[in-house]
């Protein structure tokens, strides 16, 4: 019985931790608009740094990363007087990467999971992290794209703990966390295709997700109205004048 209560409830703990939506708990600590209004509409770093501050992004993603690397690492010091292993170890850290993905405490509107898969990953096997966040910041450098850095990062990081470490529990955990990685950034994925996707740094489109204050969605009036492109009033004219 408690072979298997102790992994349920530290998976269960795990999960718990990873449904703090950091992006939206830092951006409102901080005064910003909430991420899931603006840009991409997810709640993680790459579209806080579309805020255009800096240090929320960053906050947001040391501590997605975090909530991903700690109970790894907690199961891994003091899991074995339980009887706690590897396994124990992997699913704690799945289970953190599914809270991030659906949090239960932000109606299960989560992000996409990489800072937090990145930190399971790295309590895990460190060198494999290394190497996965080396494959991640090579293709961004390169492309400027977070999520096309993240799909190929996701990819291979099965690939390097099968070759270089060989098969076990770990293998298993990352290949779904790749395949769910993936499969949240489908959208991406389309924006990539067809070019439009947006690039690190680049701060969110006007009109994209809630408008600015005052403004309105409907028929624009006052001076910017007047500047707009094409933009004209006419008004019928009165009889006799």
């Amino acid at each position: 019985m408690q072979d298997t209560l102790l992994p349920l409830l530290a998976a269960i703990a795990g999960y718990l931790i990873g449904s703090l939506s950091f992006a939206v708990i830092i951006s409102r600590a901080m005064g910003l608009s909430d991420p899931r209004s603006y840009g991409s509409g997810n709640p993680g770093a790459t579209n806080v740094l579309r805020s255009g501050n800096k240090r929320a992004a960053i906050l947001t993603l040391v501590f997605d990363a975090l909530k991903g690397y700690v109970p790894v690492l907690l199961v891994l010091v003091f899991g074995p007087r339980f009887g706690l292993g590897e396994g124990t170890a992997a699913l704690v850290g799945l289970a953190a990467f599914l809270g991030h993905l659906w949090p239960v405490f932000f109606r299960f509107e989560g992000g996409k999971g990489v800072a937090t898969a990145a930190g399971v990953i790295l309590a895990l096997n460190p060198l494999l992290g290394l190497a996965t966040l080396a494959t991640w910041l090579i293709i961004a450098y390169f492309s400027r794209y977070s999520s096309l850095a993240a799909i190929v990062a996701a990819a291979f990081a099965p690939f390097y703990e099968m070759l270089i470490w060989g098969p076990g529990p770990i293998v298993g955990v990352l290949v779904l966390m790749g395949l769910l990685l993936v499969w949240r950034h489908a959208g991406n994925i389309r924006k990539l295709l067809k070019g439009t996707e947006s690039k690190i740094g680049q701060k969110a489109a006007a009109g994209a997700g809630t408008p600015p204050a005052g403004s309105s969605k409907k028929h624009p009036h006052g001076p910017q109205a007047a500047n707009a492109r094409g933009h004209s009033h006419k008004h019928p004219k009165k009889k006799g004048s």
